[in-house]
């Protein structure tokens, strides 16, 4: 099985290679460590403590806490390889949980595991792999890498069930070229066989499903413990100006939302729009949330070539569990936009759109940027559900 593995990529000998793995404590990151150990290289593990509830030592799903600290260490003893844990607790409360507080009361969708990868992880973290003297550092994520004219381009992984391309457009070329991901080649199942093989008692353990630092799952709660005033109340206006009821925050509602809006009509209502500063929820009918032209800020560019004038063809995601569809980019004095083909509902600032060049699992991602706002039927913002289920286990 280890022939599927993706090369490193490296003229050095593995015992002269030094390779830090990411070990988040799951199975993913703990198979990385494993079959690069077993080819020979030198391999050290580190975990990065994000933060510390006691909810979340035992909780299924969690990560980078508690339980999977000692996760961690069982497997790095299992394997015999050294592994240290690095306390970033004031690094991602700063970059990432303040952030996803600041981004949901701009009435925005955010979804944090892609800040934590641009941040904690590919920054901080690959800064202190080269600080330990490490050639590469690799991940558990599935997604491939091959070297293209002289760097390593991005591409979806064989396994398309567990493509996390999305979580990954803000990765810079120069992390890139620093960065492995040998599940690129894998299937989930191939991967826990081999976590099986080694011995390694986490084999069986669940993925992390939710966001790693909501203990409880009910994410309003963090939003209102770090800015209060997210609970203040507002109205319920449908799109035809009728003021239909009230609400106590727009924390609560996501853009495309159906149920628990608190109003009814006698028609389905949905969620198509959400204003912060006037503290307003806006409703109507489901094709108010079409949505074509997607306005982008903070690009990232991962492609060979310049975008031209009249635009490029290319494939979008702006849903981490949606295909990639056909759209085309434009760049037209510095601001980036999407237009897709086949139009989507219920887009969302706060989120991405990830670009790709196909569809398939030979698609290399180009890139993508965060959605700064959308030209929707009904003339304004649009969000939709949060986009989480990302991290590397």
């Amino acid at each position: 099985m280890t022939d599927q593995i993706n090369s490193l990529g490296l003229k050095s000998r593995p015992e002269d290679t030094r390779v830090v793995v990411a070990m988040s404590g799951g199975v993913d990151s703990s198979v990385v460590a494993g079959l690069l150990q077993r080819q020979g290289y030198d391999v050290v593990g580190i975990t990065l403590q994000l933060y510390d509830h006691g909810a979340a030592v035992h909780r299924k799903g969690a990560c980078c806490a508690g339980q999977d600290i000692h996760d961690a260490r069982r497997v790095a003893e299992t394997l015999g390889i050294p592994h240290y844990v690095l306390d970033y607790e004031s690094r991602f409360r700063e970059t990432v949980i303040e952030q996803f507080a600041d981004s949901y009361l701009a009435g925005e969708t955010p979804v944090p595991c892609i800040n934590c990868n641009q941040t904690v992880k590919f920054k901080d973290l690959l800064e202190t792999a080269k600080n330990l003297g490490a050639d590469v550092l690799a991940t558990g994520h599935y997604i491939r890498t091959e070297p293209v004219d002289g760097h390593y381009g991005m591409f979806r992984p064989v396994d398309l069930d567990r493509d996390q391309s999305y979580f990954l457009f803000a990765t810079t070329q120069e992390q890139l070229d620093f960065l492995r991901f040998p599940l690129g080649g894998m299937t989930k199942p191939e991967t826990r066989e081999l976590a099986h093989e080694f011995g390694l008692e986490i084999a069986d353990k669940h993925d992390s499903q939710d966001i790693c630092f909501v203990p409880d799952g009910r994410y309003t709660d963090i939003i209102r413990k770090l800015r209060p005033e997210a609970g203040d109340p507002g109205e319920i206006v449908h799109l035809d100006g009728r003021v239909l009821g009230t609400h106590d925050g727009i924390i609560n509602f996501t853009i495309g939302q159906r149920r628990g809006i608190g109003v009814a009509i006698g028609e389905p209502l949905y969620v198509v729009r959400l204003e912060p500063e006037q503290r307003r929820v806006i409703v109507g009918p489901y094709e108010a949330l079409l949505t074509h032209t997607i306005r982008l800020r903070d690009v990232n560019w991962l492609g060979d070539q310049d975008i031209p004038e009249e635009g490029l063809q290319i494939f979008a995601k702006v849903r981490s569990t949606r295909p990639p569809t056909p759209a085309r980019l434009a760049c037209e004095g510095g601001v980036y936009s999407v237009t897709l083909t086949s139009g989507e509902a219920g887009v969302a600032p706060g989120q991405a759109c990830v670009f790709y060049d196909d569809e398939g699992d030979a698609a290399r991602v180009l890139g993508g940027g965060w959605i700064d706002g959308t030209d929707a039927s009904n003339g304004g913002l649009t969000m939709s559900e949060p986009a989480f289920s990302n991290a590397a286990q």
